[in-house]
């Protein structure tokens, strides 16, 4: 059964596509079977898998509005070493169109359904705004993973991001859990950042992940070459931070899975 993870953030900026991008393919190298939709009508996240949006026949336009079929939309992003769900500039129709429909936030939760047995992870890379894009990704999944860039405005952007969660949660996913923060873009010599940083851990505790990425000239260069960075430079800092972070992520929903161990009381007590 695939755990359906909404990538989003209503502040940009943060990295939440690099970090769709790169998450993708290091789960990937786990051995885990990884699609990525990309619900963002930019198209930076099928650009940053080595597909030009540009091309592609069929995008997520295609599966909210015109009930094409998963399996003739999926693109199988080679060089990357997962799936690809592309999308483009045809998603601001979809978002208009969705407007008028009866099912209108809960029609890409529907038609992800088939694919719930053919994937570990399906990450969905979410517009920078609160729409129904965002809102039909935040139905449609299991939980939501933030990105967070430790600056002045990256907890209000937050608090905008947290209320939404729980509007969701009240009217029509009452399950989405948050999956994790994710520090992004960090630079430990700056003061601020660090204070950022701190706070995240206090009010969030262990939602914030251990692993942080740091700000990297190699991770920067990786998009406008249309690969992920492991494949642009797998000994960099960046891609050794992905690979902790996917390494990271498993762990914790193993340990999750796992029961509760039967507590042995001492000898004697």
């Amino acid at each position: 059964m695939s755990r359906i993870i909404a990538i989003s953030n209503q502040k940009g900026g943060v990295g939440k596509t690099t970090t769709c991008v790169n998450l993708a393919a290091s789960l990937a190298a786990t051995r885990r079977r990884v699609l990525l939709v990309d619900l963002d009508p930019q198209g930076n996240a099928t650009m940053g898998s080595g597909v030009n949006k540009n091309d592609v026949e069929f995008s997520g336009y295609h599966l909210l509005l015109k009930d094409v079929p998963p399996s003739d939309l999926i693109i199988d992003a080679e060089a990357a070493g997962y799936h690809l769900l592309p999308g483009n500039s045809d998603l601001t129709a979809a978002e208009v169109g969705l407007m008028q429909s009866e099912e209108r936030e809960t029609r890409l939760g529907t038609r992800l359904q088939p694919l719930a047995d053919d994937y570990d992870y399906i990450l969905i890379d979410c517009p920078p705004a609160l729409n129904m894009l965002t809102l039909n990704a935040l139905t449609a999944a299991d939980a939501v993973f933030i990105p967070v860039q430790c600056e002045y405005y990256a907890l209000e952007g937050l608090s905008a991001l947290l209320e939404t969660i729980e509007l969701i949660r009240d009217a029509v996913n009452p399950g989405l859990e948050i999956e994790g923060l994710l520090r992004t873009m960090f630079d430990a010599r700056n003061n601020l950042a660090n204070e950022v940083s701190q706070q995240l851990l206090e009010h969030f505790g262990d939602k914030v992940y251990r692993t942080i990425i740091p700000r990297n000239i190699r991770l920067a260069e990786a998009p406008s070459y249309g690969t992920p960075i492991l494949q642009y430079d797998r000994t960099s800092r960046g891609a050794i931070a992905y690979l902790a972070l996917a390494a990271e992520m498993v762990r914790r929903q193993e340990e999750a899975r796992q029961p509760d161990e039967p507590r042995v009381e001492a000898l004697g007590t």
